[in-house]
């Protein structure tokens, strides 16, 4: 059974940072494109970032350049995003996708596999 499992959210204030991750199980995410998407309350979901099956191409949401960065782990099958300089309008949930392609997008139809969520709320 394919399975993502989000890990790492909570509450944090602004300028702080989060390390999310995401394992998956019942399939090896060595030949996935991985993604992280958020919703925020009220508003439709959009892509954060994403990283090719080997890592070596990254793609990331204007809105977080340079504050987030994602990595991947294959051998723990486990993809990372790491958040630095927190804003408040970084809160929502976060999910956490597989594209079954070499190369990511951030669009929401090219990826079959979805975690649950988890949430990340940025607020002093």
């Amino acid at each position: 059974q394919v399975q993502l499992v989000e890990s790492g959210g909570g509450l944090v204030q602004p300028g702080g940072s989060l390390k999310l991750s995401c394992t998956a199980s019942g399939f090896t995410i060595d030949y996935y494109a991985m993604a992280w998407f958020r919703q925020a309350p009220g508003k439709e979901r959009e892509g954060v970032s994403c990283i090719s099956n080997l890592g070596d191409q990254r793609n990331f949401a204007d809105s977080v350049k340079g504050r987030f960065t994602i990595s991947r782990d294959n051998a723990k099958n486990t993809v990372y995003l790491q958040m630095n300089s927190l804003k408040p309008e970084d809160t929502g949930v976060y999910y956490c996708a597989a594209h079954p392609s070499p190369m990511g997008t951030l669009l929401m139809d090219d990826y079959p596999y979805w975690g649950q969520g988890i949430q990340v709320t940025v607020s002093s």
